[in-house]
């Protein structure tokens, strides 16, 4: 029945003295629909994708299909993204007949027992297809098309000087040890370090499966609340550090015009043996129309400090059109999870009081030492989970 239809039954079921009861029950029966109508959206989509599955099942099982490799690249990398949600999308299936079936020897007039023990049953089986329902939604929620990229994590010392250097190598060995514990490979591709163990900034890459989407949420300002090895009062000093999370551009991501560059050729500094600082094997590279320079003098030979450098100033430059194309999509700020705006204090790692707070969320865990030793994994899912409730926030509205 229309939304107006199922109203105006309503109308005459309540008495049109008691006003607020009518327009307290037609907003709950509004949103009620609402619901409705977007499960309904849900399994369409569903049964869909599910179609699309099975076309490419049997097109790879085609002979004149399987001699062709280009097209079975393509079609198992497309069964491989639909894979997972057609499996969870059987699986309710299979749940939802079972509880039709137990639902429907509930009506055959059973004993007290066997009643009390049907109804345990399709109250399991009516929690795990809720529980398969989110999962679902879950899973159709928009696509971030950079979360299955590799990254580049610059990371630069803030206000607070040698501390503040210090804090930057502190983040470098969290994220480190965190990729770590992922399988995934690190790579440092330039580094500045300070006179003290710090780093006034230190760019490298990270490759390894998803290192973009549970890595996105840490571009921002982090702030950091302790007492430095340099001050002998015991005073408890502030610094910052700033984090930016790149997804890693290929060449066929952007087109760098080579008669925008100038790349010089010098001398590395610093460790490295007699060929890193005798042989002229480090590169600068200047992109003339924005005036960004790259910097990469780690590996031993010039080649391969130019590939890195050029991976760098591709990824820098697809960031900048991403955020234009972000500005012209919409004029409003978007939410402080997921947007890696730099210029904002996403968290705080107070040493006294042994806790890390972030602002986006209002979540707090306290054990500070394991989380800069690379245990930061709940606090990555908490904010993965509070931007796809935003989403779904969205699909409502």
């Amino acid at each position: 029945m229309p939304f107006e239809g199922i109203v105006n039954t309503l109308d005459y079921i309540v008495f049109e003295r008691n006003m607020s009861i009518r327009l307290a029950l037609r907003a709950i029966l509004r949103c009620a629909i609402i619901f409705m109508r977007i499960i309904h959206e849900m399994f369409d989509q569903l049964d869909k994708i599910e179609k699309r599955y099975q076309e490419i099942d049997e097109k790879l099982a085609q002979p004149e299909v399987a001699t062709n490799i280009s097209q079975v690249q393509g079609l198992s990398q497309e069964r491989a993204k639909l894979e997972d949600i057609v499996t969870k999308y059987r699986k309710y299936k299979k749940l939802a007949k079972e509880l039709g079936d137990v639902k429907a020897m509930d009506k055959a007039g059973n004993d007290e027992e066997m009643a009390t023990l049907i109804k345990q049953e399709s109250a399991a089986l009516q929690e795990k297809l809720n529980g398969l329902t989110e999962e679902l939604r879950l899973a159709l929620l928009p696509k971030d098309p950079n979360d299955e990229k590799d990254i580049i994590v610059e990371i630069r010392g803030g206000t607070g000087g040698n501390e503040a250097a210090l804090f930057a190598a502190d983040l470098y060995r969290m994220y480190s040890r965190y990729a770590q514990s992922q399988g995934w490979k690190t790579d440092i591709i330039s580094v500045s370090e300070s006179g003290i163990g710090g780093f006034k900034e230190v760019i490298f890459e990270v490759r390894g499966k998803n290192a973009y989407s549970r890595l996105k949420y840490e571009s921002g300002v982090h702030r950091v609340q302790r007492v430095p090895v340099t001050e002998a009062s015991g005073r408890i000093h502030t610094s910052t550090a700033t984090v930016a999370v790149l997804p890693k551009a290929e060449e066929v991501d952007i087109k760098v015009n080579p008669d925008d560059l100038r790349i010089d050729i010098f001398h590395s500094g610093g460790a490295g043996g007699q060929n890193v600082n005798k042989v002229a094997s480090a590169i600068r590279i200047t992109h003339l129309p924005t005036g960004m320079v790259v910097v990469c003098q780690d590996e031993r030979s010039q080649l391969q400090n130019k590939v890195k450098a050029m991976s760098v100033l591709r990824t820098r430059l697809l960031d900048i059109e991403r955020r234009k194309q972000e500005e012209a999509i919409t004029s409003q700020r978007r939410s402080q999870v997921g947007t890696g705006e730099r210029a904002e204090k996403i968290r705080t790692y107070n040493y006294p009081q042994d806790r890390v707070s972030d602002h986006r969320i209002n979540l707090t865990l306290h054990n500070l030492p394991r989380f800069m030793d690379g245990a930061i994994g709940e606090l990555i899912d908490a904010l993965a989970t509070s931007e796809h409730e935003r989403q779904l926030e969205e699909q409502k509205v």
